[in-house]
């Protein structure tokens, strides 16, 4: 029997784990940016406590498979020596705000369009392109000149990577490792009491679930590039689930089909809009929906601009950087996390008051 090449088995499994991440999205009405508007608008943190749930499930199996040497997340793009703060600032924000535009983040617009959202297909095709055209386009001239010479260099410290537990050892002395477990135990503790202090959100079985579900998607990922995808020659770089730079390469990839290879990123963004596809067709939600007017086209257009852009400065999304990247413990994720944060909570405000200015002051008046 031909052994299966390596690129193709970790493309099929991770088009499997996608396939669960989309029908339990799409299920369960796990989003990122729903979260964000629950919390400013009705006070509802569940939604954000699934997202918070997700998290502290990534990072315990994360740190476990790290720390027990099924994989190296030092490998991963997240923990590199090479700060970029400003692009996990600027891109953050923009992506917070531009998701806000469109109604959902990158992964929520997979599952929209799974599901039958013609809008959110038009923001695939504008996010793909923007995120492309900043990783190696005419955009990526503004990244790699105005953005990347504000990286630091933190080896140049002695510090082998911007992870948080390599930063505090540094600064007290002990061991990466030992910091490491003390960190990663006191975050899930601290997380999950957070998460379920709020009797609303124990007793609601589909926002547990979904932050169960999600967050233990991505240490398989991390398994299935890492593990499945080791390969003496041609090794599969270590990644899990993120959404922004693989929509653009999945296009380029449905354009130049015969040329190119697909790789996990790809396999995982078919996953997500097949999952939520079944899953829609099995409970009867498959609908068909379009822009409601040109203002309507407008905002989605320039909000999944800003989300392809932003997106890849901040090396993520609210998935990639927002849970992935943070299972890392990496002080980047953290920064690109909360600018997606601040980002979305400025974006509602100024679709709520029709103005920047409107929207800086509703939001200072708030805090």
């Amino acid at each position: 029997m031909p052994e299966i090449p390596v690129a193709t088995l970790v493309s099929s499994l991770g088009f499997a784990a996608a396939l669960v991440f989309g029908a339990t999205v799409q299920r369960t009405d796990f989003c990122t940016m729903g979260a964000i508007s629950d919390m400013i608008y009705l006070q509802d943190y569940r939604r954000f406590r699934a997202w918070l749930l997700a998290i502290t499930v990534a990072l315990a199996g994360s740190q476990i498979l790290h720390l027990a040497g099924a994989i190296d997340l030092g490998k991963s793009i997240y923990l590199t020596p090479n700060l970029g703060w400003l692009g996990a600032v600027i891109g953050g924000a923009l992506f917070g705000f531009g998701m806000t535009l469109t109604g959902g983040c990158g992964n929520k617009t997979l599952v929209r369009l799974g599901s039958g959202n013609l809008k959110s297909l038009v923001v695939f095709l504008v996010l793909a392109v923007f995120a492309y055209m900043t990783l190696r386009g005419v955009v990526a001239l503004g990244r790699v000149r105005l953005i990347e010479p504000t990286n630091i260099d933190l080896a140049k410290s002695g510090l082998r990577s911007q992870g948080i537990p390599d930063m505090v050892a540094s600064l007290t002395g002990f061991t990466p490792p030992g910091v490491r477990s003390v960190l990663a135990v006191a975050a899930v503790a601290a997380l999950l009491w957070f998460c379920f202090r709020d009797a609303g959100f124990r007793s609601s079985a589909r926002h547990v679930l979904s932050g169960l579900i999600i967050g233990t998607l991505v240490p398989i990922g991390w398994l299935i590039t890492g593990v499945a995808g080791a390969d003496d020659f041609e090794p599969t770089p270590l990644a899990s689930f993120t959404f922004i730079a693989p929509a653009g390469e999945s296009l380029v990839y449905l354009m130049t089909f015969t040329g190119s290879t697909i790789n996990f990123g790809i396999a995982v963004v078919g996953g997500v809009i097949a999952g939520s596809l079944l899953m829609a067709l099995a409970t009867g939600t498959f609908r068909l929906e379009s822009f409601a007017d040109a203002g309507d086209l407008q905002r989605h257009l320039s909000g999944a601009a800003l989300m392809g852009i932003g997106g890849v400065l901040a090396l993520g999304c609210t998935i990639g950087q927002g849970v992935t990247g943070l299972s890392t413990l990496a002080a980047g994720s953290l920064l690109a996390w909360l600018s997606i944060l601040a980002g979305g909570a400025y974006g509602m405000k100024y679709l709520e008051e029709g103005g920047f200015g409107a929207a800086l002051r509703a939001l200072l008046a708030r805090g």
